[in-house]
């Protein structure tokens, strides 16, 4: 990670970390959960930036409640978007990392096209354990999402449950996210190893 870059604004820490973070909140409390993941969207949407939530277990209007709470407007058409993982990481049926990789760079293009400051993204990751085709390629995923350059600012938090998660899949989590959220506090993790390093030592699609 380059600390060099500009820092952004979490919403839910006074800490500032670097634009095009890769983040990891693994819980086992709701209400922490909510508290940090809808301070996160705020923040981003306050400045200026592309939000977009990928769903798999909360309805979409309750992430939109989570956000008119903290006084978020959301107008139909504006920057915010509600995704169901399984329509956004298995748009033709199977779940593909390398391409959903590739399409990033030029989607990240017309954002900065259209005047947004940057993207944040967040994602419920249990529609891993659903068994979708290809599925067991996820960690392939996160891995890559770590190698994703350009100039447009983009982070991303990944949420795990860990009352869903074995201990053995979570550390492989940790191994792969930078950057992880203890207690509502932002760590940069000493469990992080660079993809190449990852991906040589558990494969590509190993769970």
């Amino acid at each position: 990670m380059n600390d060099q870059r500009q820092e952004i604004d979490l919403g839910f820490t006074k800490e500032h970390l670097p634009e095009s973070s890769h983040i990891c909140l693994i819980y086992d409390n709701e209400a922490q959960r909510q508290k940090i993941v809808s301070e996160y969207l705020a923040a981003g949407l306050r400045q200026e930036e592309v939000v977009r939530y990928i769903t798999d277990v909360t309805a979409p209007e309750q992430v939109c409640a989570w956000l008119l709470e903290l006084g978020v407007e959301l107008p139909e058409g504006g920057p915010f978007s509600i995704f169901k993982a399984e329509s956004f990481y298995c748009a033709n049926g199977r779940f593909e990392p390398q391409e959903l990789i590739a399409g990033m760079l030029p989607r990240y293009d017309q954002y900065k096209k259209a005047g947004y400051r940057g993207v944040r993204s967040s994602g419920e990751m249990s529609w891993t354990l659903k068994g979708l085709p290809g599925s067991d390629r996820w960690l392939e995923y996160e891995t890559l999402l770590n190698t994703v350059g350009g100039t447009f600012p983009h982070t991303g938090m990944c949420q795990y449950d860990a009352r869903l998660f074995d201990g053995a899949t979570l550390f492989k989590v940790l191994q792969i996210h930078p950057y992880m959220i203890a207690q509502g506090q932002i760590v940069r993790n000493p469990f992080y190893m660079r993809p190449e390093e990852f991906l040589k030592e558990f494969g590509a699609s190993q769970p």
